[in-house]
């Protein structure tokens, strides 16, 4: 039987680095060195504010995981 693994954020649309780095189990500073990569979907910056959007996330992680192994 098949599991559906799908992530679900209930909350705002656009979400802090630190609740990124919470949904990801990593800090913050990772999350920075990230953006600052450009390996992160979905960022908005208004001003020095930098922000994530939620769904970009969780398409990107639906997209990078991998299926698990079925015997």
């Amino acid at each position: 039987m098949a599991e559906n693994h799908e992530l679900r954020v209930d909350g705002p649309t656009l979400l802090l680095v630190s609740e990124v780095a919470a949904i990801l189990r990593t800090s913050p500073k990772a999350i920075y060195a990230m953006i600052e990569r450009g390996l992160l979907p979905g960022v908005v910056r208004i001003g020095r504010r930098v922000l994530i959007q939620r769904d970009d996330l969780l398409h990107w992680l639906s997209q990078k995981s991998a299926p698990s192994l079925e015997r």
